[in-house]
This record gives C-alpha cells, structure tokens and sequence, in this order.
C-alpha cells in the first residue's frame, strides 16, 4: 500500500478505487471512521457467511456502531458497541447470539484490537409477519 500526502490530507489508491483520508469529514474519511468501519464491516461480513453456510433465513441485518473516545488520551477509542438488528421470520434467537459469538472469533479486525479496543456485540431480533 502507498500513501500520498497532499494539502487537504492523504490519498491511497485501490483495486475499487481512490480514498482520501483527512482530519475532517469535508476533505475525505477521518481515520476513526476508517478504524471502526473495518470492524464494524468485517464483524458483520463474517456474521453474514455463518448465516448463510448455516442456511439461516433472514431477510435484511442492520449494523449501528456506537464508538467512545478519551478525549484525555489522544481521543482514542476506548469502546465499540455494535448493534445488529436482524429482520426475518421464525428466527431463533439463541441461534443467532451462538453465531454472532462465532464470528466475533472469526473476524480479524475485531481480533487484531481486541486487548487494546472493547468490542462489546448486541443482538436485535425483529419477527416479520
């Protein structure tokens, strides 16, 4: 990987495309952001396989993250609660929390951070009808 410095921040390239990184939202994607939307994206990514090879029906998984910083400490991110809420019919819920368990152990962002950043994963279930 190449990093590029310019005036409004720091450019990479990649197979899919250019990305622009920045200390603010208005020139490119601030770090953080990066940061939280790999472990966010791998956590779900993985939890999405499990399903799948498992066969479990589902019709839509939302993720939301929830980040705390220390402002005291360089702003770092202490905690990332990640809240999925999966929409289907005749789910099993204990089903999901034991995959959801599987996929945290699965996901190399998660475990990469695990003993510097608390990766704490909550499940919603919503029956459709």
């Amino acid at each position: 990987m190449e990093f590029y410095l310019k005036d409004e921040g720091i450019r990479t390239s990649f197979e899919f495309g250019q990305l622009n990184i920045a200390s603010d939202e208005h020139s490119g994607f601030r770090p953080f952001q990066l940061m939280v939307a790999s472990i966010a994206g791998c956590s779900l990514s993985v939890y999405r396989k499990i399903l799948d090879k498992q066969r479990l029906k589902y019709e839509d998984i939302k993720l939301t993250a929830d980040v705390k910083r220390n402002s005291d400490e360089a702003n770092r991110i202490e905690k990332i609660t990640l809240h999925y809420v999966v929409k289907g019919y005749r789910l099993n819920q204990d089903k999901l929390a034991k995959n959801l368990e599987v996929a945290r152990k699965n996901c190399s962002m998660v475990q990469s951070v695990q003993d510097s950043i608390e990766i704490q994963e909550t499940i919603e279930c919503i029956e459709l009808s």
